[in-house]
């Protein structure tokens, strides 16, 4: 395994935007530049200035950025005809964009440079040496992408080699053989990458995408064999099934491979830049992505939560702190009585050092998850319920009546009203409010009715709201489970409400959830005077 320091090439801007549903404004990229730069990357790829207006005024405004640690570089084709190079479009796009670095990606598979281009081999290989001595004439790094390499290799040795020396002969600085279609294995990876080794004098890279799920695999398989230079996205973004995700590649190579990266790299930051860049980018986290998702460090069976009480290791491969995660413990129907202390101490609840409530209350829970229930997803809900049994919280409100109104007609008019009446203390708050149907209706009507008794509420709002039917088999009258999520813009949290009603399911979700931010707001004024 090569001893010199990996440089980390970045084409979330780039590759990881050709995904499905991955769209990214000129802010948006800048915002994720500056992110990646402060990270420790040390090329960003911005984008192929000669394919789109977005990708050029990106070029223009990233000029402005201050950065710190990331060269910009821009990406493109080798030129469309030997004899025309200097004139290329494509290449002086390239050199317009005004990046220090260039990523040149050239037909390395004879299928493509005789089929999509209808190239001899002389005449491809032509085309590769001249347009990186074009490039390198004008002063710039030339980063050459061996487009479709690992195929090449395989369906002809000699031209998939001879089109790297003819990269090489024209001056690129790096080679980077791709598996553009995701078909390597890991083996093949290894073995091809040793006999190129051989057959160069230049350093080499590895662009790798995941249509096999092996990207990770193949691109640390490919360092083991010494490319020195890898590319991936953030998150595994990218066509088709994706890229590399150097959120899994950084850490295997800093935490496992010992490597070291040509500058330092803030590995205590990775689980915000991956969350940061799905939030840019308008997409859901992947919750159960090794490393910085959700899951990635939470433990649900009680043995195993026993045994991470005594020591993380037993069931952590790393610690989570170390790539910005934390560890997390979910109640549910297969928790234990760690389970439960380990989340009463996160809360910071003191709970009975008698055995004997943490059994009881272990047993509450998994008859509450036999009606329905599910708590692992719902821990707004259950801190109320644990906080209920140690009788240090009761519900600060009650409804004593609610009525729906839902009207469907055949003229296009959906309408929806909630009627309330609320208890609070001794006063009862009658009130109604309409809205984009029943739920809806009835959650304004909720807020109109406590604002004046609790304004804090009136900052949250709904952030996510799922139904799922219980017992299938029973059809209409099958039970439902309403799982809410809010936020006050600074926390989230999530509440469950069951029930053979959605309305009244909804209802104790949306209790619950109104519930739990008033005893938020609480807690945090008595800390604020000393008061525990």
């Amino acid at each position: 395994m090569t001893h010199n320091p990996i440089e980390l090439f970045d084409t979330t801007l780039r590759d990881g935007t050709q995904g499905e549903a991955v769209n990214l404004s000129i802010h948006d990229k800048l915002l994720i530049t500056e992110k990646l730069d402060d990270f420790g990357i040390d090329i960003i790829e911005g984008g192929w200035p000669g394919s789109n207006p977005k990708d050029e005024a990106y070029f223009e405004q990233v000029r402005r950025l201050h950065l710190k640690n990331a060269r910009i570089c821009a990406f493109g084709s080798t030129a469309r005809f030997p004899d025309k190079v200097k004139e290329d479009k494509n290449l002086n796009m390239l050199l317009a964009a005004e990046t220090p670095v260039i990523s040149l990606f050239g037909k390395t598979w004879r299928f493509h440079s005789q089929k999509s281009l209808g190239l001899s081999d002389e005449q491809n290989a032509e085309l590769i040496f001249k347009s990186v001595q074009f490039l390198k004439e004008q002063g710039r790094r030339v980063v050459f992408d061996a487009e479709h390499f690992f195929d090449g290799y395989k369906d002809d040795r000699d031209f998939a080699l001879a089109m790297l020396k003819a990269a090489e002969e024209g001056g690129a600085d790096i080679l980077v053989l791709c598996d553009t279609n995701g078909g390597a294995l890991t083996h093949e990876v290894a073995d091809i990458f040793t006999d190129v080794r051989k057959n160069t004098k230049l350093p080499l890279g590895i662009h790798a995408h995941n249509d096999g799920d092996m990207a990770v695999a193949n691109t640390l398989a490919a360092v083991q064999a010494g490319a020195v230079h890898v590319q991936g996205t953030i998150n595994g973004l990218g066509e088709r099934c994706g890229n590399a995700n150097l959120c899994s590649v950084i850490p295997n190579l800093l935490l496992k491979l010992r490597c070291r990266t040509r500058q330092p790299v803030k590995l205590e930051q990775l689980t915000h830049v991956s969350h940061f860049v799905y939030e840019v980018a308008n997409l859901a986290p992947n919750t159960r992505a090794a490393f910085v998702g959700k899951s990635a460090f939470t433990h649900k069976g009680g043995i195993h939560v026993s045994s991470v009480l005594k020591d993380s290791r037993m069931y952590e491969h790393i610690s989570p702190q170390l790539v910005g995660n934390k560890q997390h413990v979910l109640v549910s129907d297969l928790s234990g009585q760690s389970n439960i202390r380990y989340k009463a101490k996160e809360l910071g609840i003191d709970i009975p050092n008698k055995r004997e409530f943490s059994r009881n209350f272990v047993q509450h829970i998994k008859s509450l998850e036999y009606e329905g229930f599910q708590f692992d997803g719902a821990e707004g809900s259950f801190e109320l319920l644990l906080r209920s049994e140690l009788n240090t919280y009761h519900p600060y409100f009650s409804v004593t009546y609610a009525k729906i109104n839902v009207l469907i007609d055949d003229n296009g008019i959906d309408y929806a009203e909630a009627v309330l009446k609320v208890k609070v203390g001794d006063e009862i708050e009658h009130t109604a409010s309409d809205g984009d149907g029943p739920v809806n209706a009835l959650d304004n009507a909720l807020r109109k009715a406590l604002t004046r008794f609790y304004p804090e509420i009136a900052s949250i709002h709904l952030v996510d709201y799922k139904v799922r039917v219980l017992g299938e088999r029973n059809g209409t009258g099958a039970k439902v489970r309403v799982l809410v999520e809010t936020s006050d813009g600074e926390d989230s949290w999530s509440t469950v409400g069951v029930s053979e009603n959605i309305i009244r399911a909804s209802l104790q979700a949306l209790n619950d959830s109104l519930n739990y931010k008033i005893l938020k707001t609480k807690k945090e004024s008595y800390a604020a005077r000393g008061v525990s």
